[in-house]
């Protein structure tokens, strides 16, 4: 059997599992959407109090209480496709607050072909907090395209690097879905040939998670 030999990046990538979720993690969870969410929450019982017509918009404009489980939230058969070889269970990444953020990551190296895919709700005070974030994110992923269909806005990219020859190819899509923000990213590489999945392999299936994502928020605890 041929010694197989990982350019140091992608060495990291498959392990531990807590360092490669913590790529992912920035994307959502980030110190800029920490002091926002903080901020909105201290001021929001103020400006119910004032009136009852503030009462009302505040609980028309957050329909999600609580980050659902992520593991839970990607079907068996849509893991075992996209990550062959990986546990279906997925691993849970620490948060320091599991009622606003969660994250779940799956990989696997099955022969030579290498897969990650991870999933990140975050729960903000508001709908309108909700798209701030999200177009701030957006905005630093240029060269996508809009994922119609799901939530209230969607968004999804795709990117080709290479390091020591080895390419790897990962997208990146994100939802609004009322006052909360679902990130999921895919990506992959072949250590045998050095290439990368094709675009629409790695973009559809980038895709299909988030949808299946989205599902099991709407369809779980709201506010």
């Amino acid at each position: 059997m041929r010694n197989l030999s990982l350019p140091l990046a992608l060495t990291a990538r498959i392990s531990p599992v807590v360092v490669l979720a913590a790529a992912g993690w920035v994307l959502t969870s980030g110190p800029a959407t920490t002091p926002a969410t903080q901020k909105e929450s201290s001021s929001a019982p103020q400006s119910a109090g004032e009136s009852p017509s503030g009462t009302s918009t505040a609980a028309a404009t957050k329909q999600y209480a609580a980050a659902p489980a992520p593991c839970g939230s990607i079907g068996a058969a849509t893991i075992k496709s996209l990550v062959p070889g990986a546990k279906t269970a997925g691993k849970e990444i620490p948060s320091t607050d599991t009622a606003l953020r969660r994250t779940c990551s799956w990989n696997a190296l099955k022969g030579y072909d290498y897969r990650w895919l991870d999933v990140s709700f975050e729960i903000t005070e508001s709908d309108a907090a909700a798209a701030k974030s999200y177009k701030e994110n957006i905005a630093e992923k240029s060269g996508g395209g809009n994922v119609p269909g799901v939530g209230n806005a969607g968004y999804s990219v795709v990117n080709l690097t290479t390091e020591n020859k080895q390419q790897t190819r990962e997208g990146v899509v994100m939802i609004q879905a009322s006052n909360a923000l679902v990130t999921v990213t895919y990506n992959g590489s072949d250590f045998e040939s050095k290439k990368a999945p094709g675009t629409d392999e790695i973009n559809k299936g980038a895709i299909k998670a988030a949808k299946e994502a989205v599902a099991a928020l709407e369809s779980g605890q709201k506010a």
